[in-house]
Parts: structure tokens; C-alpha cells; sequence
């Protein structure tokens, strides 16, 4: 039984021109960046867009990365953040697609239950996408990709107590913005 090179061999054989290295260590990372890429745009082009550009700076030779300093994964998710930064300077602010492409399959017991869950779903992300950038980068980084405090400071380039700062405040703000949503507007009574 052989078991899979981790990304430091694939990078390794990628730098040496392995095309086979490219294509496994494509595999294992294209789903993730894009999917983070695509939640800090909300936006499927430009998430393609900045997951190609870093694949490209593979290919390149672009990549500066050094194995002593850490794990390879904080430095893709830091060029990705970085793409989808330039993006959407370029584009402007983050929003949704019209067709999510992960969507969430909701599950329940009826239909009112799973239309209840997909349009929480719905709005969770909107809170996500509508958080100021510093804030948004640390819950995706942490709260939905699940990279640790000390990654997610390596690819936001801070300190870890910057990124719980920022996690805590994040937080609140998504409560915040998911609790006025299930408030219902105060009814007014004719007289």
C-alpha cells in the first residue's frame, strides 16, 4: 500500500518539473482555494480567477515558499486571499452569485423545514460576505475553512491575537446581523 506524497514532496517534484506532482497536488488544492476564494468574493469567477493565478505562479516558479517556515497551506490560503483582494478592487465589493456553486444540502424532516434551513443558509452567507474584509477573511479562514489560529495569522499575514480579535468581533457582528433578521418587525394596529 503507498501512501500519498504530503504537499511538501509534491512540491518538491512539482519544482522539478513533475507533471504528475502538478496534477495531484491540483487535485488536492484546487477545491479548497476555490471554495475560500469564493467565499471572500462571493463571486465564482473571480474565485476561479485567483485560484488559476496561483496555480499559475506554481508553474511559474512563482512560488516563494519555504518548508522551514511552516506548513504549505497558510501560504496558499494567504495568495489566494491576495488574488481575490485584487480582484475585487478591480470589481468591486463582494457579492453573491445568483447560483452558489457548493451549495448546502439542507436536510429535514418536510419541505418548510429544509426552504427554512437553505434560506438560513442563505442568509448566513450573506452576513458572511457583508462583514468588513479584515473580519470576514478570519471567520472563513477559522470558522469555515478550519485552519488554526497560527495558520490563519501566517496567511493573513498578523498575529495569532489579531486573528482572535478579529474572530471575536466577527462573531458578534454575524449575530448581530442573523439575530434582526429573525426579530419580527413590531405590528401596528390601526386605530
Amino acid at each position: 500500500m503507498t501512501s500519498e506524497p504530503d504537499d511538501d514532496e509534491l512540491l518538491r517534484r512539482l519544482r522539478a518539473g513533475d507533471e504528475a506532482a502538478f496534477t495531484a497536488f491540483y487535485r488536492r488544492w484546487q477545491g479548497p482555494l476555490f471554495r475560500f476564494a469564493w467565499r471572500l468574493s462571493g463571486r465564482a469567477a473571480a474565485a476561479e480567477d485567483a485560484t488559476h493565478e496561483v496555480f499559475m505562479a506554481l508553474i511559474d516558479g512563482g512560488l516563494r515558499f519555504d518548508p522551514a517556515r511552516g506548513p504549505l497551506a497558510p501560504y496558499l490560503y494567504g495568495m489566494t486571499r491576495n488574488q481575490v483582494r485584487r480582484r475585487l478592487e478591480r470589481d468591486g465589493p463582494p457579492a453573491w452569485d445568483a447560483a452558489p456553486p457548493d451549495p448546502v444540502a439542507p436536510s429535514g424532516e418536510g419541505p418548510l423545514e429544509r426552504l427554512a434551513l437553505a434560506e438560513d443558509v442563505e442568509a448566513l452567507r450573506r452576513a458572511v460576505l457583508a462583514l468588513p474584509e479584515h473580519y470576514r477573511e478570519a471567520i472563513v479562514l477559522c470558522d469555515l475553512e478550519q485552519l488554526t489560529y497560527e495558520h490563519a495569522a501566517v496567511a493573513l499575514d498578523c498575529a495569532v491575537g489579531t486573528v482572535r480579535s478579529r474572530l471575536h468581533r466577527g462573531r458578534e457582528m454575524l449575530a448581530e446581523r442573523l439575530r434582526a433578521r429573525r426579530t419580527p418587525a413590531p405590528l401596528k394596529v390601526a386605530r
